[in-house]
């Protein structure tokens, strides 16, 4: 194994969760986390814009399906089981707070990490855990 350093990463281009329900999906990552829509195929997916990165929804079962031979998009078949994790970055938890009791989803955890920083967990409708942190989460880990 080679010990060279690899070539720079400048960040996460994009993160995916697997849900059941698209519909569900695009009301919560949609309405309730306010992410724009970039595309949506019935059935497979739906991919939201979130600052510079993406937040992929897959139906596991539809992604798991290997591409036709002649497939445009070769990509291949991928999926995860049970609930997965997404954090979204934001100054303004207090507000969140409140958007998301008032779109009644409830708040399973609310707390200061030991070095200071504020998350919010919730659950999406399929079950993945999202999280709101404040940004300087990492900056001391």
């Amino acid at each position: 194994m080679s010990s060279a350093r690899p070539a720079e990463i400048s960040g996460v281009l994009e993160a995916a969760v697997y849900v059941d329900d698209l519909d569900a999906a695009e009301g919560f990552y949609g309405a309730v986390v306010g992410l724009e829509r970039i595309t949506r195929v019935p059935g497979r997916h739906a991919f939201f814009r979130c600052g510079a990165s993406v937040v992929l929804c897959f139906v596991a079962a539809a992604t798991r399906q290997p591409p036709a031979e002649d497939a445009r998009l070769p990509v291949p078949p991928h999926g995860a089981e049970g609930p997965g994790h997404l954090c979204f970055a934001s100054d303004t938890l207090d507000a969140w707070a409140d958007r998301l009791e008032a779109h009644g989803i409830p708040i399973e955890a609310d707390f200061r990490w030991p070095h200071g920083p504020r998350s919010i967990y919730v659950r999406d409708p399929a079950g993945n855990s999202v999280e709101f942190a404040e940004p300087k989460l990492w900056e001391a880990a």
